[in-house]
């Protein structure tokens, strides 16, 4: 039965379902929701009610709740469909102030956002010098190639700075938001600049993501043309032509959604920004999924090998610590990294030992008790070079073992998170390498992920910290 309570503000809609007259506060709520009068209806859930009333030709109501971007806002209003649309009564208004925002939340997810839409991504030292770089843009395949061989040496050396003739690199927050021109590329891109930070300490290190004003146009097909002739050790199927086409519109789908969640783009009803969180959350598996099927499709083809040169595996492990170092620090978790002054000398790819680490490292964050540990031990063993990932988790069976580094397994996981294709793809890695990923556990126990490659036999004589007795580890499965 409706309400018989005094009324408090009446309005009108039309037959489009737009709000024609209102009294306050009802229309002080639509133009705070982005709405004008006359205009569409901006609470949605008001909308949905006067499209329900319309529909069902009865009279309704029902306690809608909005978010002004002030106030969270409980209102009971009774609608009644007549001929050319709707008469609305608000019987009861509460409005309570929303609290304030936490400053990490809104820097994360705009940190989200930025990775989504990124056409390009590298990380970066502490001093912006590029450590990797990936990209799925073919416009962009030069930079990344040039960027490559130029590890070592600061982003901005490979890019034009729109507006900008200061000698670089400039602090990072100047470079943040910058207009970027690149050789061989007619669309203007936005550089983001996301500091690995530690509180109380300079970032250590960033990832840099460019972001195109528009997308790359398709090309256009050449008649008479034959099969395209794929170069060795090329992409293939997913790598050409599924990945390239797919990473955009999903990281668009992404990126939209955590707008949505987050009412950057206005206010919103707590159960709307809940499904554009469920949306995001899903878009960011397909999208890890296609990543993955691409590094499957490279790993697995016959012609593939990697690009072994000198390399500190001390080194690298604390990049992987510092890349990771937010992620762990979220849930408690320390990261025991190689010391400075430690050195392991090796003979391997850099990009691909950093990518294994990674996947080792951000498992451990993924799988350990919160409040917990995970260490980075290095072991030198005479003709080959030993870095361990390991961590206080619950471990695994010799079932599990045995099955751990197989493609699609996920050790009888029901969430959404991975695809069990990250240590089949890590292992192929190590093996091109000359070298071999194994794993040591119990349940209970941990796990000891071990990355073992070949030594710079050449080199100095390695420096390596000690292991701690008591080290515990956990499980990764991903």
């Amino acid at each position: 039965m409706l309400s018989t309570a005094t009324s408090l503000a009446q309005a009108q809609s039309d037959a489009d379902d737009r709000l024609v007259a209102a009294d306050e506060p009802l229309a002080g709520l639509q133009m705070r929701c982005g709405g004008e009068i006359p205009g569409t209806i901006a609470v949605p859930s008001l909308l949905e009610l006067v499209r329900k009333a319309r529909a069902y030709g009865l009279k309704l109501g029902r306690t809608i709740r909005a978010n002004d971007g002030r106030d969270a806002i409980s209102a009971w209003i009774e609608v009644e469909p007549h001929e050319g649309g709707t008469s609305l009564t608000v019987r009861s208004w509460q409005a309570v102030p929303l609290l304030p925002e936490d400053p990490a939340q809104v820097t994360a997810h705009r940190s989200a956002i930025e990775r989504d839409l990124a056409e390009l991504t590298a990380l970066l030292d502490a001093q912006q010098n590029v450590l990797t770089v990936e990209t799925g843009a073919s416009d962009l395949s030069s930079l990344a190639a040039v960027m490559r061989a130029g590890v070592g040496r600061p982003w901005t050396d490979f890019v034009v700075l729109e507006g900008n003739s200061h000698r670089q690199p400039l602090h990072w927050r100047l470079l943040d938001g910058a207009t970027v021109r690149v050789e061989g590329s007619e669309r203007i891109w936005r550089a983001a600049l996301l500091p690995q930070e530690v509180p109380g300490r300079e970032p250590a290190g960033f990832e840099l993501c460019f972001t195109a004003d528009a997308p790359l146009p398709p090309p256009e097909p050449i008649r008479g043309a034959g099969p395209p002739v794929l170069p060795q050790n090329g992409p293939g199927l997913v790598g050409r032509d599924i990945a390239p086409v797919l990473r955009q519109p999903i990281a668009r789908i992404i990126a939209n959604a955590e707008t949505i969640r987050t009412r950057m783009a206005g206010p919103l009803a707590e159960e709307y920004s809940q499904y554009a969180a469920d949306i995001a959350a899903a878009g960011q598996h397909l999208l890890s999924l296609v990543e993955d099927l691409a590094d499957l499709e490279v790993v697995e083809a016959e012609d593939f090998n990697t690009a072994p040169d000198r390399i500190d595996l001390a080194d690298v492990g604390r990049r992987a610590a510092g890349i990771l170092a937010v992620r762990a620090q979220e849930r408690g978790i320390s990261i025991d990294a190689p010391r400075l002054g430690e050195h392991l000398p090796a003979i391997a790819e850099f990009r691909r030992v950093l990518q294994i680490l990674l996947n080792l490292v951000g498992n451990a964050i993924r799988y350990a008790p919160d409040k917990s540990q995970v260490w980075i031990r290095l072991e030198p063993a005479g003709s080959r070079a030993r870095v361990i990932v390991a961590d206080q988790g619950p471990g695994l069976s010799e079932d599990q073992q045995a099955r751990v580094f197989e493609k699609f397994e996920r050790l009888g996981r029901s969430d959404e998170s991975g695809s069990g294709l990250g240590l089949y793809i890590s292992r192929r890695l190590a093996r091109a390498m000359g070298g071999e990923l194994t794993v040591e556990s119990a349940p209970g126990q941990g796990a000891r992920f071990t990355l073992d490659v070949p030594a710079d036999l050449l080199a100095a004589a390695p420096v390596t910290g000690t292991e701690p007795d008591e080290q515990k580890t956990g499980e990764s499965g991903d």
